[in-house]
């Protein structure tokens, strides 16, 4: 039995393309993870090769290679943490494990399912990607001619990927069509254009049968809410496979029970833009009642009140709302109701949220945005496969590993990046007489511009301020707010928000956030 394989969701553009591309020769830079759930045989050996040379390395990768391979003592979902290491000792072992696949005459995706039927593709993201790489490395050895580097296997192999989550995935919208998958590949070979025929085959290979890799046999008896995500010490906690809209491993929120709650507490919701900005269909934006749980860098909204002893629903879980990189604002120019503040989230859809006062509106802002300063990573590359289409950057959902200092520095530099950008880009305006289209793309790109400094100057403020003191103190909001009663043990005062006005069948013009404008509201 196989599991489904999602690397990347399913995206306009292939906006982590570039990250994976680039990936083969920037792997010195990418985070070393010390801590990834070694078994005690691979902690043996390593110590023991280290301490007589290179040769004595060699034969214990070979020898670990190889058990790792037959599965002598290891689980399948043992083998990529092992491979996916960023130290030599791993590297190793990952060129020994490879050469037990020989990829002669095989195409490209022939070779990466066979490789698939081997072990499970899992943990974290740049686990998953050194393992790729070292995929890519042996199938441009076995296959020297058929691509012109290994460079451009690699991006082959992550394009394939993404092209898997996009079709396959559960994503709402409409699916890559064979014609954009060509079109997001254009100029990054070596600079050139891949093989139109190499790329229609590819694409119809995984459009006929999706790609999918082998599981543990106690894998399969888990339920579907449980998901196959590890954490970053290579165990298997019950999570869920997604949360909310995305399918994206790099972009999965798992469901930590064990999260903290940073506030609780009624709020009403509207939905006004769904993923990427696009409108809300009018039969779908109505106000609903939900007792709301800020844990962790989740908001979950539920329609009873919070019990920790509870296992939440699937539609619990469908409500969800992640916070990494997420901004929350007063809801200034929406004068329907009182106390509303706006959320945009990573994905860049809009949600409105109408809280019981002025002192609670102001509670959640400060909160979201605490956790969001907090714990959001540091972004990915944006695209570079069209420079004239602008793509933004893909924001990963993993915790970041920075301390808070570093968390600060990271979110100063930025800033300034941001900041420098958005001069430059308001330096040079397009001239009237060029297409619409290409005045659209440089209103897109100034709305994102505009939006990513006001986020990033407020996570700055927040870290200045205390950051994770601020967190750690789930009474007391910001100072000169009122307490509010934000501990999941605590019942509200007041009755729930209740969507006593009548749902509205159109919405005001001005209140469209995503019909980019250089002038507009709603950011």
């Amino acid at each position: 039995m196989y599991g489904p394989v999602t690397l990347c969701s399913g995206m306009s553009s292939l906006w982590c393309l570039p990250y994976c591309c680039n990936a083969g020769v920037k792997t010195t830079l990418l985070e070393a993870h010390s801590d990834m759930g070694s078994t005690e045989i691979l902690e043996k050996e390593t110590s023991e090769s280290l301490s007589n040379g290179t040769s004595s390395n060699i034969e214990a990768a070979k020898r670990l290679a190889k058990r790792l391979y037959q599965l002598d003592r290891f689980k399948r979902s043992d083998v990529a943490k092992h491979l996916g290491k960023n130290n030599e000792f791993s590297k190793l072992v990952a060129e020994e494990y490879l050469k037990f696949f020989d990829f002669t005459g095989m195409t490209l995706d022939q070779s990466l399912r066979y490789f698939f039927k081997a072990f499970s593709l899992v943990g974290e993201t740049q686990e998953r990607e050194r393992v790729l790489i070292h995929f890519s490395n042996r199938y441009f050895y076995c296959n020297p001619n058929t691509i012109a580097s290994q460079d451009g296997v690699h991006c082959l192999t992550c394009a394939m990927m993404l092209l898997n989550t996009d079709l396959h995935g559960h994503n709402i919208g409409k699916k890559m069509t064979c014609q954009e998958f060509i079109a997001n590949l254009q100029g990054i070979n070596e600079g050139g254009d891949f093989s139109k025929d190499l790329l229609k085959a590819l694409y119809n290979s995984i459009k006929n049968e999706k790609l999918e890799w082998a599981v543990d046999d106690e894998e399969k008896k888990k339920s579907p809410s449980e998901g196959t995500d590890e954490k970053a010490n290579g165990t298997h906690p019950k999570t869920i496979s997604r949360i909310g809209s995305t399918t994206n491993p790099f972009l999965d929120i798992p469901h930590d029970p064990n999260a903290a709650v940073y506030k609780s507490g009624f709020l009403a919701r509207k939905i006004h833009a769904d993923m990427d900005g696009k409108k809300t269909p009018r039969g779908k934006r109505g106000w609903k009642t939900f007792y709301a749980v800020l844990k962790g860098t989740v908001l979950y909204l539920q329609k009873d009140e919070y019990k920790p002893e509870k296992a939440l629903s699937e539609e619990d879980l469908k409500n969800a709302v992640s916070v990494h990189h997420a901004l929350a604002s007063k809801a200034t120019d929406y004068e329907k109701k009182p106390n509303v503040l706006k959320l945009k989230t990573a994905d860049w859809r809009v949600l409105l949220f109408q809280a019981q006062s002025p002192e609670e509106m102001q509670g959640w802002i400060n909160k979201i945005n605490c956790v969001a300063a907090v714990f959001s990573a540091p972004p990915f590359p944006a695209a570079i496969g069209s420079q004239k289409k602008f793509s933004r950057p893909l924001l990963p959902a993993t915790t970041t590993k920075l301390s808070q200092e570093e968390q600060l520095k990271s979110h100063e530099s930025k800033l300034k990046q941001i900041t420098t950008e958005l001069a430059e880009h308001r330096s040079y305006p397009p001239d009237k007489k060029v297409k619409a289209k290409e005045i659209d793309e440089y209103r897109l790109k100034d709305h994102y511009l505009e939006f990513e400094k006001t986020r990033y100057e407020i996570y700055v403020s927040i870290l200045k301020g205390g950051g994770k003191e601020l967190l750690s103190n789930n009474e007391n909001e910001a100072a000169g707010l009122k307490k509010s009663h934000s501990s999941p043990s605590l019942n509200p005062d007041s009755s729930p928000v209740t969507a006593k006005v009548k749902r509205n069948v159109s919405e005001r013009k001005d209140h469209r956030p995503e019909t980019p404008s250089i002038k507009q509201k709603v950011t």
